[in-house]
């Protein structure tokens, strides 16, 4: 076969080469799937060349598609971060939404001593988070249960989305925790004029019905005011006084880009609330006279490591 069992060396066209050999496998292993993650780290040569093979795949099966994948360390190097570009603008032609984790990001949450092994493990986690965040809306019973069909509502839009968790404690702990997901660091947007926005709040026995319609009035005060809100409900007795919400955003106007800027004293910052992540993007919008070309997403530099730590350790 074309990597005779080994890896790629960092070569996207290899990745390609063998996910297209591959096609008839992965066409039975995914037939039958409502939903299918696609994750990698993108810049190397497995994930950026094989990933966009998978997903055409899956969607050829009927499946919605949501690719996850992380965008590579500054000090990776200009040839990946160019790698996981491509990687990243042929993806995005074949998922219903494609989230990105800047790891970049990952400095202004992490201890400024964390070790590069460390490092690579945070993003690993992120991707993980993202995953668990948006499965477990669907598989974990609720109190207010949110199903298949409200997340593919969601979700198959198109585009990029934006997906953050947030936690709170103590007096206004629904609001804070909502609070933290939107002003996440690991946000390269803001969730402003998303049209469609899954939330879900996670508690002990004694979260009311007043915190969750405080948190859902912040999320949709920031977002469109035609926003599509599904917002679903978890009684956790672990949970005890905390509370956990996670937001998926999607449908993002394509001519008003909320770009995050980190500040040198932002970068700083050790670690004070669990990894969240998201991404999105958008474009300009032409100038009344001119013609109205189809909206085009600017490219994303997305990645890590070929295949995530924490999908290694599950096989």
């Amino acid at each position: 076969r074309v990597t005779r069992g080994l890896g790629t060396g960092g070569k996207p066209e290899l990745g390609t080469r063998a996910a297209e050999e591959s096609v008839e496998e992965l066409h039975k292993m995914l037939r039958g799937s409502d939903m299918v993650f696609v994750t990698a780290g993108m810049g190397g040569g497995t994930g950026t060349g094989a990933t966009p093979i998978i997903a055409q795949v899956a969607r050829e099966e009927g499946a919605l598609t949501i690719g996850v994948v992380t965008k590579p360390f500054g000090f990776e190097g200009s040839h990946r971060m160019r790698a996981a570009e491509m990687g990243i603008e042929q993806l995005k032609e074949h998922v219903d939404t494609l989230i990105v984790i800047p790891n970049d990001r990952l400095l202004a949450t992490a201890d400024r001593r964390l070790s590069l092994l460390d490092s690579f493990k945070l993003a690993d986690e992120v991707l993980h988070q993202g995953i668990q965040g948006i499965s477990e809306l669907i598989t974990v019973p609720g109190l207010i249960n949110l199903d298949f069909a409200d997340v593919r509502a969601i979700m198959s839009v198109g585009g990029a989305a934006l997906m953050a968790v947030g936690h709170g404690t103590g007096e206004d702990r629904a609001r804070l925790a909502a609070e933290q997901a939107l002003s996440s660091h690991l946000l390269d947007i803001s969730i402003d004029g998303a049209r469609g926005i899954l939330f879900n709040v996670t508690g002990g026995s004694n979260l009311s019905l007043y915190e969750i319609n405080q948190a859902a009035s912040l999320i949709r005060d920031t977002a469109h005011p035609d926003v599509n809100l599904i917002f679903g409900a978890v009684i956790d007795e672990s949970m005890q006084d905390e509370v956990r919400i996670t937001v998926i955003a999607t449908g993002f106007d394509h001519h008003a880009p909320m770009v995050r800027q980190i500040s040198r004293s932002e970068s700083r910052l050790p670690a004070q609330a669990p990894v969240r992540e998201a991404m999105r993007s958008a474009a300009a919008p032409p100038t009344p006279t001119q013609k109205q070309p189809k909206a085009q997403e600017p490219t994303f530099r997305v990645n890590d490591l070929d295949i995530p730590a924490f999908l290694r350790k599950k096989k």
